[in-house]
């Protein structure tokens, strides 16, 4: 039977820490509370800061209680139901639920019978994204994104900078005064896009043993894999840490691992849902639909130093923030030996070109791409023409 006094004290626990966190993440508004019939899951990378959020909802809301499944040892629906019953908990904060064996039996049937709100968070979003079609309308996934730039910025400087929609960012209607933090956007790049590098003074070790835990521990637990497999995963994801950007797909995975292009399709959709890499699909007709791989900021540091990385880590960074944005991106894919941008995205009813470089970077990126309007994000605070500098894409929070 449960210790409903040690699920007490723990709780009270749990709220007394969420009174040392008083910035909270720009995310936090958008997370519904007892808003709507449905239950909503946050999944998010190892690290990004998932229960500290989750502790500040139950700090705020009465009649809450916060659980962390990953020492709870009971029956979850029963303990929900007594809770409820007892103390008329209202609002149940569960951390970690992948740690409980049949999350997805027992949401349903809290959902099914019991009168309560549930916010739930999981560092296997690999699990979580299987299980949700089985959770089918009782739950919306929320994902928890890496520090935004201007985020970084108002954790580590506690500056309040407003945010740009991608709209008066094309027009560049910003503030001269943003230009003063544009070299901070190194530091970011190396590693404080993570919420943990506030605390910790070497973010790259820690999200070393992140990536062990995610391949050792999260893609175990989901897909049947030889234990020879992991190997070609860790050989994978060093091939891409250490590569440029172009070229990078199934096809030269298979060649340089020496595993068949399925294999290499399965491990990168594995470590996408992970939060390792990023996927990206052409766009055009006549193309072989093979994606471009990228990673997710900062991994590629954990093979590269910052000056050999840095061509692919803005292209990490434009992707990555584009994807927080909602915005999802393709990449364009010409005959062998022309040049072309490196990305297209919906804009305004149309599309817009993307080049990300840097000062060198010009227009003979965009020969033969007529009618479109073009932009060049370039790693200076350069803003003439169509040349826009890449810090200030930071600041964008929406479209």
């Amino acid at each position: 039977m449960t210790d409903i006094g040690n699920l007490v004290e723990l709780d009270s626990l749990a709220k007394t820490e969420a009174k040392k966190y008083h910035k909270k993440r720009f995310a936090y508004s958008s997370i519904e509370v007892g808003k709507g019939k449905h239950f909503t899951g946050i999944v998010g990378a190892r690290g990004i800061g998932k229960t500290v959020i989750l502790k500040q909802i139950a700090l705020e809301n009465e009649n809450s209680f916060y659980i962390s499944l990953d020492t709870f040892n009971g029956d979850l629906f029963n303990t929900v139901h007594r809770l409820n019953r007892e103390f008329q908990v209202s609002l149940f904060l569960l951390d970690e639920v992948h740690f409980y064996g049949n999350f997805e039996r027992d949401l349903k049937k809290i959902y099914d019978f019991l009168d309560v709100g549930i916010i739930f968070t999981s560092s296997v979003a690999l699990s979580m994204f299987q299980s949700i079609y089985d959770l089918s309308r009782r739950v919306i996934l929320f994902t928890l994104y890496p520090f935004s730039f201007r985020e970084y910025l108002y954790f580590n400087l506690n500056l309040g900078l407003n945010g740009l929609s991608f709209k008066d960012f094309y027009n560049k209607r910003w503030s001269i005064d943003y230009f003063k933090y544009s070299s901070y956007l190194e530091d970011y790049l190396k590693g404080g896009v993570m919420p943990f590098s506030l605390e910790v003074p070497k973010p790259l070790e820690i999200l070393k043993n992140i990536l062990e835990k995610v391949i050792t521990t999260d893609i175990t637990s989901v897909a049947r894999l030889h234990v020879d497999e992991l190997d070609k995963i860790y050989k994978m994801i060093e091939f891409i840490g250490k590569s440029p950007v172009d070229g990078i797909n199934y096809s030269s995975l298979s060649s340089n691992i020496g595993i068949t292009k399925y294999k290499a399709e399965q491990y990168v959709g594995l470590l996408e849902k992970s939060f390792i890499l990023q996927r990206l699909f052409p766009k055009g007709t006549n193309v072989l639909k093979e994606p471009k791989i990228l990673m997710c900021l900062p991994y590629r540091l954990l093979y590269s130093d910052y000056e050999t990385a840095i061509w692919a880590l803005r292209e990490d960074f434009v992707v990555e923030t584009l994807r927080s944005l909602g915005i999802l991106p393709f990449y364009l894919k010409s005959t062998r030996g022309k040049k072309v941008p490196d990305y297209i995205i919906p804009f305004d009813g149309s599309e817009i070109v993307v080049e990300v470089g840097g000062k060198g970077k010009g227009r003979e990126q965009f020969k033969g791409i007529k009618n479109l309007e073009k932009i060049i994000l370039v790693h200076s605070d350069e803003t003439k023409g169509i040349k826009y500098p890449l810090f200030m894409f930071g600041f964008v929070d929406n479209l």
